[in-house]
């Protein structure tokens, strides 16, 4: 199993635990997420994080229980792996920029048993970076169809789809509204 950590940082010799910027709402013995911990992502998903740090974006994909309705709604045409929606003016961008993705041992890591996302307690020392650029370039090379949309507030519905939706940096979209029960953000 391959780890990956994404940051803009180019000189990551050492990942301390730290707490989440944003603490989230969790569930009754899970508040231990909001850290200090250091987060990773396995290889099948690392797709959620081919982005600028600060890019609101949703992500979606089928899973077993997804309905056909749901598939042609949200993911048509094609038969895209997932589709990722970003706002208009992120999409300069996320062509210009350049992220570094460090590779992590995956000894101290336990899974979340959610969407691909490992954490450990432990300091972590990375065993190799890559510079990846071109990130629209990254997601199509991974199956994922890119759709540029003027506002993410539209795909709220998506939380009461039967797909699979992870919403990234929403706070930062120009006009997100915690529509959906689950309140991404």
């Amino acid at each position: 199993m391959r780890l990956f950590h994404f940051s803009d940082d180019p000189a990551i010799g050492r990942f301390e635990p730290r707490p989440v910027r944003v603490p989230s709402v969790r569930p009754a013995g899970r508040e231990w997420l909001n850290g200090p911990l250091v987060w990773a992502i396995d290889d099948a998903h690392q797709m959620l994080y081919l982005f600028p740090r600060d890019c609101p974006r949703i992500l979606t994909w089928a899973t077993p229980r997804s309905t056909a309705a749901d598939r042609a709604r949200w993911l048509a045409p094609g038969d895209p792996r997932a589709v990722a929606f970003v706002e208009t003016p992120w999409i300069d961008r996320m062509r210009a920029a350049e992220i570094h993705r460090y590779e992590l041992p995956a000894a101290t890591f336990r899974s979340l048993e959610d969407a691909g996302m490992w954490v450990s307690e432990a300091p972590v020392i990375p065993i190799g970076r890559v510079v990846m650029a071109g990130l629209d370039g990254e997601l199509a090379r991974r199956g994922v169809d890119l759709r540029v949309v003027d506002s993410l507030a539209p795909l709220a519905p998506l939380w009461e789809s039967s797909l699979h939706v992870s919403g990234i940096r929403l706070r930062n979209a120009a006009s997100w509204t915690l529509a959906s029960p689950q309140g991404p953000r």
